[in-house]
Formats: C-alpha cells, sequence, structure tokens
C-alpha cells in the first residue's frame, strides 16, 4: 500500500528535479541579482533600467504587439476550429498546412519576413510590378514606426496563430456534441449556440491558449530583432543589449524580472476573469 502512494511522486520526481536545477535555480539567481548591486541589496538596478533612453519604447512596443497581436490570434483560430469542424475532406490535410509556423524557429520566421519586407524585396517587387509604387519604399526604419509595428505584429500572427490554434482545436474535439444538438433542437441559431454553448464549454482551452500566448509574445525577441533591429526595442532585446553588449548583468535581470512579473499578473487576470468551473477543470 505504502508503494503505490508513493509511486506518483516516484514518476514525477525526475521531473520535479528537472525543473529545479534548470528553471527554479536559474530564476532564484537572477532575481537576486536583479536586487544586488556591488554585493548589497539594492533597487538600483530598476532605476537603471527605468533611466534606459530605450525602456520607455521597450514597454510601449512590447504592449502594443501583445494588445494588438494576441486578441487577433485567438479571434483568426477561433475563425480557423470553428470552420474545420464543418470540413469533411482534406480536414488532416489542412491541419498540417495550418501548423507549419509550429516548425519554424522565432529567427527563421523572422528572417523569411524580413526577405518579404526588406527594400528589395517581395513586397516592394510586387507593388512595383502592379505600378502602385515607383522606387523601393522602406518599411522597418524608424522614419516609418506604424510600417515596422504593422510588420511585426503579422509576423507574429503568421507565426503563433498556430499554437492558439492547436490548443482550441484539441478542446474542441472533446466538447461533448449533446449539448450543441439540445441548443438546436429549441431553434438557437448558429451564432447563439457558439456564444452561449460553444464558447463557454472551450473556456479551459481558451484560458489556456491566452495564458500561454500573452507570456509567450511578452517574452517576443527573434522577431523584432529580425525585422526592427534597434529601431523596435522591446524588454527581452534591452535585456539583451544589457547583458551582451553593456556587460550589466545586474540591468539585464532587472529586465528579467520585470517581464517575469508582468507574464505573472497577466496569468493571474487570466485565471480570474475565465474563471472556469471545477466540473470543467477535468
Amino acid at each position: 500500500m505504502r508503494r503505490s502512494n508513493a509511486l506518483p511522486y516516484l514518476l514525477i520526481a525526475p521531473s520535479v528535479i528537472f525543473l529545479t536545477g534548470l528553471f527554479l535555480i536559474p530564476l532564484g539567481q537572477t532575481a537576486m541579482l536583479a536586487f544586488q548591486q556591488n554585493g548589497a541589496w539594492t533597487l538600483g538596478n530598476f532605476g537603471r533600467m527605468a533611466d534606459d533612453l530605450n525602456f520607455s519604447d521597450a514597454v510601449r512596443n512590447t504592449f502594443m504587439v501583445v494588445l494588438i497581436a494576441v486578441p487577433l490570434q485567438v479571434a483568426l483560430a477561433l475563425g480557423m476550429t470553428m470552420m474545420l469542424r464543418k470540413v469533411r475532406r482534406g480536414r488532416d490535410i489542412l491541419v498540417w498546412i495550418w501548423s507549419i509556423p509550429l516548425g519554424i524557429s522565432d529567427l527563421a520566421a523572422g528572417l523569411v519576413w524580413l526577405a518579404i519586407l526588406t527594400d528589395q524585396g517581395w513586397f516592394n517587387t510586387i507593388l512595383f510590378k502592379l505600378g502602385l509604387i515607383a522606387s523601393p519604399q522602406a518599411w522597418l526604419t524608424y522614419e516609418t514606426p506604424l510600417a515596422l509595428l504593422f510588420a511585426i505584429v503579422v509576423a507574429e500572427i503568421w507565426r503563433a496563430t498556430a499554437i492558439v490554434f492547436v490548443i482550441l482545436l484539441a478542446g474542441v474535439q472533446l466538447l461533448p456534441k449533446e449539448y450543441e444538438e439540445a441548443a438546436e433542437v429549441f431553434g438557437a441559431t448558429p451564432w447563439q449556440r457558439f456564444v452561449r454553448v460553444t464558447l463557454p464549454l472551450l473556456r479551459p482551452s481558451l484560458q489556456t491558449a491566452l495564458i500561454l500566448r500573452t507570456v509567450l509574445a511578452f517574452e517576443m525577441f527573434a522577431m523584432a530583432l529580425a525585422l526592427g533591429g534597434r529601431n523596435f526595442p522591446v524588454l527581452v532585446s534591452e535585456a539583451f543589449n544589457w547583458q551582451y553588449f553593456s556587460q550589466d548583468y545586474g540591468v539585464a535581470a532587472a529586465y528579467a524580472v520585470l517581464v517575469m512579473a508582468i507574464s505573472i499578473a497577466a496569468t493571474i487576470v487570466y485565471l480570474v476573469a475565465l474563471n472556469v468551473p471545477a466540473e470543467q477543470r477535468g
């Protein structure tokens, strides 16, 4: 009996050890580094971070991309998932095509979009051949901040919508059909069935997708670096610059702690706003 009671803990022990060694310990060390300066506990690193010339731009750019891209990704993934429910033939092929971005790294995706949007890229070539522009246009410079923001948002949507789609698709496949069938019998329209039946039942999957996607969006780095470079600073890129170019590990750690705090706050908001009933948690 004692052995059977201990079995679950023995099975998860390797994962706990792995997470402790490769996540919790480095996380604690980073937090200590952020709050220490010359061996003394202080908030000086955070003060220097706030005084950084690019800090306000990095905060604004990060939040703008998250607030624009994440809702659009969720809406697009929901539409893809609902459309897929009506597909009878070629369903697996569609899932495979829509999931292709999952196999592409952030940096590779950024370089692909850079090839499309650079001065001599495909986008300018198409516009020129259509007679819409007289000469190549620069879309990714500090002189075109809106175009640069739009490019990064579009690239993020293309790259990461698949993550949300896969989570929602898995959730939809587990939904009991009896509720929608009952609503249809009682005369509910497709939109009413979607809003009043499907969405509430899909709330656990939506919660998971939003938490995962928002946290990853706040940690964006390679995509913004490939497309915008120093013209589009984000929080993680500023941490990278302080770490490797300025060799100031304290301020870099302060940026990392800030990103972690924002991610935790966003997670709490989703947990409260999308509170999942106990019977839906599985």
